[in-house]
Protein backbone atom coordinates (compact mmCIF):
# COMPACT_ATOMS: atom_id res chain seq x y z
CA UNK A 1 0.00 0.00 0.00
CA UNK A 2 1.23 3.92 -0.65
CA UNK A 3 1.89 5.30 2.91
CA UNK A 4 -0.64 8.14 3.74
CA UNK A 5 1.84 11.07 5.75
CA UNK A 6 0.21 14.17 4.05
CA UNK A 7 -2.16 14.19 1.66
CA UNK A 8 -3.60 17.57 -0.53
CA UNK A 9 -5.95 17.32 -2.44
CA UNK A 10 -9.37 18.17 -3.96
CA UNK A 11 -12.41 17.54 -1.75
CA UNK A 12 -15.94 16.63 -2.70
CA UNK A 13 -18.78 17.05 -0.65
CA UNK A 14 -21.75 14.07 -0.50
CA UNK A 15 -24.15 15.69 1.70
CA UNK A 16 -26.10 12.42 1.70
CA UNK A 17 -26.95 10.55 5.17
CA UNK A 18 -26.54 6.34 5.45
CA UNK A 19 -24.95 6.01 2.02
CA UNK A 20 -24.12 2.24 2.51
CA UNK A 21 -22.41 0.10 0.75
CA UNK A 22 -24.93 -1.39 -1.84
CA UNK A 23 -24.97 2.18 -2.69
CA UNK A 24 -21.07 2.77 -2.94
CA UNK A 25 -20.71 -0.67 -4.82
CA UNK A 26 -23.98 -2.13 -6.22
CA UNK A 27 -23.77 -5.90 -5.52
CA UNK A 28 -24.23 -6.74 -9.60
CA UNK A 29 -20.32 -5.91 -9.80
CA UNK A 30 -19.21 -7.94 -6.50
CA UNK A 31 -18.21 -11.25 -8.70
CA UNK A 32 -15.03 -9.97 -9.18
CA UNK A 33 -12.07 -11.19 -6.91
CA UNK A 34 -9.36 -8.61 -7.80
CA UNK A 35 -9.01 -5.41 -5.66
CA UNK A 36 -9.17 -3.05 -8.52
CA UNK A 37 -11.89 -2.39 -11.44
CA UNK A 38 -14.14 -1.40 -8.49
CA UNK A 39 -13.96 2.83 -9.34
CA UNK A 40 -16.08 2.38 -12.64
CA UNK A 41 -18.97 1.42 -10.52
CA UNK A 42 -18.41 3.66 -7.37
CA UNK A 43 -22.19 5.16 -6.76
CA UNK A 44 -23.20 3.37 -10.37
CA UNK A 45 -27.13 3.94 -9.76
CA UNK A 46 -26.69 7.57 -8.56
CA UNK A 47 -23.25 8.54 -11.37
CA UNK A 48 -25.41 6.66 -14.28
CA UNK A 49 -28.63 7.74 -15.54
CA UNK A 50 -30.32 4.20 -17.06
CA UNK A 51 -29.28 4.90 -20.70
CA UNK A 52 -25.58 4.53 -19.09
CA UNK A 53 -25.35 8.65 -19.79
CA UNK A 54 -23.38 10.63 -16.41
CA UNK A 55 -26.22 11.56 -14.33
CA UNK A 56 -25.15 15.95 -14.21
CA UNK A 57 -26.76 16.19 -11.29
CA UNK A 58 -24.79 13.62 -9.20
CA UNK A 59 -21.89 15.24 -6.82
CA UNK A 60 -18.88 13.32 -8.18
CA UNK A 61 -20.06 14.19 -11.64
CA UNK A 62 -20.14 17.58 -11.01
CA UNK A 63 -17.17 19.37 -12.67
CA UNK A 64 -15.21 20.91 -9.67
CA UNK A 65 -15.61 17.53 -8.08
CA UNK A 66 -13.77 15.57 -10.78
CA UNK A 67 -10.53 14.23 -9.57
CA UNK A 68 -11.12 14.42 -5.94
CA UNK A 69 -9.31 12.41 -3.36
CA UNK A 70 -11.30 13.28 -0.57
CA UNK A 71 -14.72 12.65 0.26
CA UNK A 72 -16.38 14.78 2.70
CA UNK A 73 -19.54 12.55 3.40
CA UNK A 74 -22.25 12.77 5.83
CA UNK A 75 -23.48 10.90 8.82
CA UNK A 76 -23.07 6.84 8.90
CA UNK A 77 -21.29 6.64 6.13
CA UNK A 78 -20.79 2.97 5.27
CA UNK A 79 -23.32 1.88 6.66
CA UNK A 80 -25.02 -1.84 5.16
CA UNK A 81 -23.30 -4.93 4.67
CA UNK A 82 -19.62 -5.73 5.71
CA UNK A 83 -18.49 -6.13 1.96
CA UNK A 84 -14.77 -5.16 1.53
CA UNK A 85 -15.70 -4.01 -1.81
CA UNK A 86 -17.25 -0.63 -0.66
CA UNK A 87 -13.43 0.87 0.23
CA UNK A 88 -11.63 -1.05 -3.01
CA UNK A 89 -14.10 1.00 -5.11
CA UNK A 90 -13.19 4.51 -3.55
CA UNK A 91 -9.66 3.65 -3.70
CA UNK A 92 -9.71 2.54 -7.29
CA UNK A 93 -11.59 5.61 -8.22
CA UNK A 94 -9.00 7.92 -6.58
CA UNK A 95 -10.22 8.29 -2.96
CA UNK A 96 -6.86 8.70 -0.51
CA UNK A 97 -9.46 10.22 2.69
CA UNK A 98 -13.23 9.90 3.36
CA UNK A 99 -14.19 12.40 6.08
CA UNK A 100 -17.45 11.84 8.21
CA UNK A 101 -19.06 12.55 11.70
CA UNK A 102 -19.89 8.85 11.76
CA UNK A 103 -18.89 5.62 10.12
CA UNK A 104 -20.55 2.07 10.77
CA UNK A 105 -17.48 -0.16 12.23
CA UNK A 106 -16.94 -2.79 9.95
CA UNK A 107 -16.64 -0.09 7.10
CA UNK A 108 -14.52 2.15 9.02
CA UNK A 109 -11.69 -0.69 9.70
CA UNK A 110 -11.72 -1.83 5.90
CA UNK A 111 -10.90 1.91 5.44
CA UNK A 112 -7.72 1.63 7.30
CA UNK A 113 -7.12 -2.27 6.11
CA UNK A 114 -7.19 -1.12 2.28
CA UNK A 115 -5.09 2.11 2.60
CA UNK A 116 -7.74 4.58 3.06
CA UNK A 117 -7.83 6.97 5.92
CA UNK A 118 -11.28 7.36 7.01
CA UNK A 119 -11.55 10.12 9.54
CA UNK A 120 -14.25 11.32 12.26
CA UNK A 121 -14.96 15.14 12.72
CA UNK A 122 -17.54 17.41 13.94
CA UNK A 123 -20.41 17.40 12.32
CA UNK A 124 -20.30 21.10 12.18
CA UNK A 125 -16.92 21.05 10.69
CA UNK A 126 -17.97 18.16 8.20
CA UNK A 127 -20.77 20.02 6.86
CA UNK A 128 -18.95 23.39 7.07
CA UNK A 129 -16.80 21.05 4.46
CA UNK A 130 -19.17 19.93 2.22
CA UNK A 131 -20.93 23.68 1.81
CA UNK A 132 -17.54 24.80 0.87
CA UNK A 133 -16.85 21.40 -1.70
CA UNK A 134 -20.33 21.94 -3.28
CA UNK A 135 -18.94 25.71 -4.22
CA UNK A 136 -16.38 25.31 -6.44
CA UNK A 137 -12.84 23.72 -6.54
CA UNK A 138 -12.01 23.21 -3.10
CA UNK A 139 -8.38 21.62 -1.57
CA UNK A 140 -7.66 20.38 1.96
CA UNK A 141 -4.76 19.41 3.45
CA UNK A 142 -4.96 15.94 5.64
CA UNK A 143 -1.92 15.74 7.67
CA UNK A 144 -1.68 12.23 9.55
CA UNK A 145 1.55 12.74 11.30
CA UNK A 146 0.05 15.77 13.22
CA UNK A 147 -3.44 14.30 12.93
CA UNK A 148 -4.52 18.18 11.74
CA UNK A 149 -6.81 18.67 8.56
CA UNK A 150 -6.10 22.31 7.17
CA UNK A 151 -7.33 24.26 3.91
CA UNK A 152 -6.42 28.11 2.69
CA UNK A 153 -8.53 29.91 4.19
CA UNK A 154 -8.13 29.06 7.34
CA UNK A 155 -9.47 26.35 8.53
CA UNK A 156 -7.86 23.75 10.83
CA UNK A 157 -9.45 20.99 13.22
CA UNK A 158 -7.73 17.85 14.77
CA UNK A 159 -8.73 14.46 14.73
CA UNK A 160 -8.03 11.13 16.26
CA UNK A 161 -6.69 8.17 15.18
CA UNK A 162 -5.59 4.82 16.99
CA UNK A 163 -2.10 4.55 16.86
CA UNK A 164 -1.70 1.17 15.69
CA UNK A 165 -3.84 2.37 12.66
CA UNK A 166 -1.83 5.49 12.40
CA UNK A 167 1.74 3.55 12.01
CA UNK A 168 0.17 1.17 9.46
CA UNK A 169 -1.06 3.80 7.20
CA UNK A 170 2.07 6.40 7.97
CA UNK A 171 4.13 2.97 6.78
CA UNK A 172 2.02 1.77 3.72
CA UNK A 173 1.04 -1.60 5.72
CA UNK A 174 -1.46 -3.92 5.30
CA UNK A 175 -1.71 -6.47 8.11
CA UNK A 176 0.31 -8.87 5.38
CA UNK A 177 2.80 -6.59 4.73
CA UNK A 178 3.23 -6.03 8.68
CA UNK A 179 3.38 -9.80 9.05
CA UNK A 180 6.44 -10.18 6.40
CA UNK A 181 8.33 -8.07 8.42
CA UNK A 182 9.13 -10.61 10.85
CA UNK A 183 9.82 -13.11 7.83
CA UNK A 184 13.40 -13.73 9.03
CA UNK A 185 11.53 -14.92 12.81
CA UNK A 186 8.92 -16.84 10.90
CA UNK A 187 11.61 -18.54 8.94
CA UNK A 188 13.92 -19.32 11.88
CA UNK A 189 10.65 -20.68 14.05
CA UNK A 190 9.57 -22.67 10.67
CA UNK A 191 13.15 -24.17 10.42
CA UNK A 192 13.69 -25.31 14.44
CA UNK A 193 10.03 -26.92 14.25
CA UNK A 194 10.30 -28.85 10.94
Amino acid sequence: MEPIVVHTGKAAGMNRVNVDTDQIIPKQFLKRIERTGFGKFLFFDWRYNADGTDNPNFELNQLHNQGSTILVAAHNFGCGSSREHAPWALQDYGFKVVISPSFADIFYNNCFKNGILPIRLDENQVYELIEKADKDIYELTVNLKDQKITDAEGFEASFEIDPYWKEMLLNGWDEIGLTLRYEDKITEYEKANA
